[in-house]
This record gives structure tokens, sequence and C-alpha cells, in this order.
């Protein structure tokens, strides 16, 4: 059984991912042309109440995935927090598990009193924007200034 738990978002195993995930993120992009802008998370941010960073264990216990929340400007229904650096390694995706994540981290949000979920993405991920719709997001205007985004999600909690 998968198991999901909060970390610091600057310990060994979430830096080990997230290089990971930025790497994946430099050679998508390249393949397309563009310049992908790799930003370390400040640790901060997901630190309760302003956030939290969870890596993703499979049966064995390993670290195969991570992700996190982190409260940004409030948005028009109050509290407002953003989902960054969802990441599951390739080996692990098609279970089921990336949904997972993505209702515990919005489990978290409600329980950090957000109102409102949202995410930005690029338009080549498919597959995240197939997770995206599946667990509720739609599409929302413009909300941050990411290099890297294409296009931005919303949910009301």
């Amino acid at each position: 059984m998968v198991a999901m738990a909060p970390t610091s978002a600057d310990s060994p195993i979430a830096r080990e991912l997230l290089t990971e995930y930025f790497h994946s993120r430099e050679i998508g992009f390249a393949h397309q042309n563009v310049v992908y802008t790799t930003r370390f998370p400040d640790a901060s941010a997901f630190e309760p109440p302003a956030g939290v960073f969870v890596v993703v264990r499979d049966d064995d216990g390993s670290p195969v995935g991570c992700g996190g929340i982190r409260r940004i400007e409030d948005g028009p229904h109050g509290l407002r927090y953003e989902v960054k650096h969802l990441y599951l390694r390739p080996e692990t995706r098609g279970r089921g598990w990336g949904r997972m994540l993505m209702e515990d981290l919005e489990a978290r949000a409600r329980e950090l009193g957000a109102a409102d979920l949202v995410l930005d993405t690029h338009h080549s991920l498919e597959a995240a924007a197939a997770l995206y719709s599946a667990t509720g997001f739609t599409r929302i205007e413009r909300y941050n200034d990411n290099p890297n985004a294409t296009r931005w999600y919303g949910k009301s909690l």
C-alpha cells in the first residue's frame, strides 16, 4: 500500500525527488525548444501553517514521489493554497497514485483552512492535465508569473 507522509522540502529525499522532477521537466521542455527554469522551493513555504510537503512511499517504503501545497495570496473565497512539484517516478505511473497524492494534498489544504486550491502547469503535460481534471480542477485565469506555466487550474474547497 502506498503511503504519504509530510517531510521537510529540503530533506535529502525531498531534494533527490525534486532534482529528478526538475531534470524530467528540463528534458521534456528541451524537446519543444523551450527553456525550463528550475527553482528549488523555499522549505519554509511548505511548513504548516504555510503549507506542507509530502513524500510518497511504495509498499517497500521506498520513496517514489512527492508534492506539496503552499499558501499564496488569498483568492476570492479566502485562504488559497497552491499545489507544487507533483511528481511520481516513471515506473510508478498508471497505478492511481497521482490521484491519491492529489487527494492527500487536498485534504491537507482543507485541514489548513483553504477555501481554494490552485495550480499551474504546461500545456505539454497532458497526463497531468487529465489528472487535474479528474480530481475536479477547472481552467482559471492566470494567477502568477511562473515562466514554465501555460495553463492555470483551480478548485473551490
